[in-house]
């Protein structure tokens, strides 16, 4: 269609340094071509060039002291991007490798993320290019105060509410949110991923894990298989590989693997949940390395190398496999690997993991492949729970929640098959995720006029 050709082009050549937002947008919009031959008001009214313009797009500089009192520098980026169907909602990333790009990318992703959790939410990102690994705990609070002394001119509870990311845990939002509260006078529900004490959900840091392996167990069920005596492969080794390897475990998965930028451990006999309660105190507590698992487990360990290019090397064998870390992780040659020693499911817990060419070898193979913006916006639909408590002014229970995060991830499953059903691609994740989170703000984008 060329009409969807034509968008590509055009942002390809108004951003031509965005790799990773080209990829997100061309991977987007070239399976939305169906909607728009069905949808010709669409074309008219240019929703697709109006989509992969953001509303506004701030960066700004976040100068703060470390301990010995050396001044430094940071960018710090926050994207808002399309608020047809709520507030602008999504994380906050603290990573060197944050650029305009990346937040740019994740943005776009959220609109559809946000949009399939049924939950009135926009999409959003932001971050900045600070390294939080071997920080002091004043140094964070510090940057984190100095970066929210110009964020908070932009967020609201009703206007955008940002949350956690890479990078940007518990501590983070507390330091950020402390210091909002301070300056704006007002205690209300502008940050998600908050703690209990002061406005947080129950289930919020174990979402995006039970969310995508809630994901996966949906897409099992469609060829009655479950997770019972299945072999995982996680990576990963923050919040949401954590809680991937305990829902996954819970579930009758022997889980082998975690990872993080400077090893892989492959464990054999399984990431128990002792096991992986370790993972969670030493990265969460400790702040350590995955290695030192090895020297605790007695299991093998692979330095400078991440899960998929271990399996791939060593010729492991998984049924499933759960990229949990970061964007263009699981590349075509491991794709190929997975396919090749029996993969039957690959689930996204991480946003954009698999490269373009890693996609098609797993449709092309029939594998179940969930991509991220349904598998997994369970973390960015119990912010939205967090939201619709903190303007009730009201806590749910862990049951509750949990109970409704798997209603919800249930829906979005089905919301893909409906989807790819309608503009015929049967079976296919990808289309549907797409087309069912682009209808519904396209429709919103219509109601309203040109604006």
């Amino acid at each position: 269609m060329s009409v969807i050709n034509d968008t590509i082009a055009r942002v390809k050549q108004m951003d031509r340094d965005q790799v990773e937002f080209h990829q997100a947008v061309t991977e987007v919009l070239e399976t939305l071509k169906p909607t728009a031959e069905r949808h010709p008001e669409l074309v008219k009214a240019k929703i697709y060039d109006r989509l992969v313009e953001p509303e506004r797009a701030m960066t700004f500089r976040v100068p703060w002291m470390d301990d010995k009192g050396n001044v430094h520098v940071n960018r710090g980026f926050r994207v808002q991007f399309n608020n047809a169907i709520g507030p602008f909602k999504g994380g906050i990333r603290f990573h060197p490798s944050v650029n305009l790009s990346i937040i740019k990318f994740l943005g776009f992703e959220q609109i559809f993320k946000n949009a399939l959790t049924t939950l009135p939410m926009g999409g959003g990102k932001g971050g900045a290019d600070f390294d939080p690994k071997g920080k002091s705990d004043a140094e964070i609070m510090r940057f984190c105060q100095a970066f929210m002394r110009e964020l908070f001119r932009h967020i609201g509870p009703d206007t955008d509410v940002p949350a956690g990311d890479i990078g940007v845990g518990g501590r983070e939002i507390g330091y950020m949110y402390g210091y909002y509260k301070k300056i704006q006078n007002t205690h209300t529900g502008v940050l998600t991923g908050k703690g209990l004490e002061y406005g947080g959900s129950l289930i919020r840091p174990e979402a995006t894990g039970y969310g995508a392996v809630y994901f996966a167990a949906e897409m099992l069920a469609t060829r009655s298989l479950d997770f019972k005596n299945k072999v995982v492969a996680v990576s990963g080794s923050g919040n949401v590989a954590q809680y991937a390897i305990e829902k996954a475990t819970q579930m009758g998965a022997k889980v082998i693997s975690a990872c993080d930028s400077n090893a892989t451990i492959i464990d054999e006999k399984g990431i128990s949940q002792d096991k992986c309660r370790y993972i969670m105190d030493l990265k969460n507590n400790r702040r350590g390395r995955i290695s030192e698992y090895s020297d605790e487990y007695s299991c093998t360990c692979y330095e400078g190398e991440n899960v998929w290019e271990v399996l791939k090397k060593q010729g492991i064998k998984v049924d499933i496999a759960l990229p949990c870390a970061t964007q263009n992780e699981l590349g075509k040659e491991e794709a190929e690997s997975l396919v090749k020693n029996g993969c039957i499911c690959v689930t996204e817990g991480a946003n954009m993991p698999s490269t373009p060419d890693a996609v098609k070898i797993f449709q092309d193979n029939k594998l179940l492949y969930g991509p991220g913006k349904a598998a997994n916006a369970g973390g960015v639909a119990t912010s939205g729970l967090e939201m619709s408590q903190n303007s009730l002014k009201m806590s749910w229970t862990r049951e509750e929640v949990d109970q409704r995060l798997l209603i919800i991830m249930k829906s979005i499953h089905k919301s893909c098959l409906d989807a790819a059903e309608t503009y015929g691609k049967k079976g296919d994740y990808v289309t549907g995720a797409n087309t069912a989170g682009f209808m519904k703000v396209a429709r919103a984008m219509l109601a309203y006029g040109i604006v």
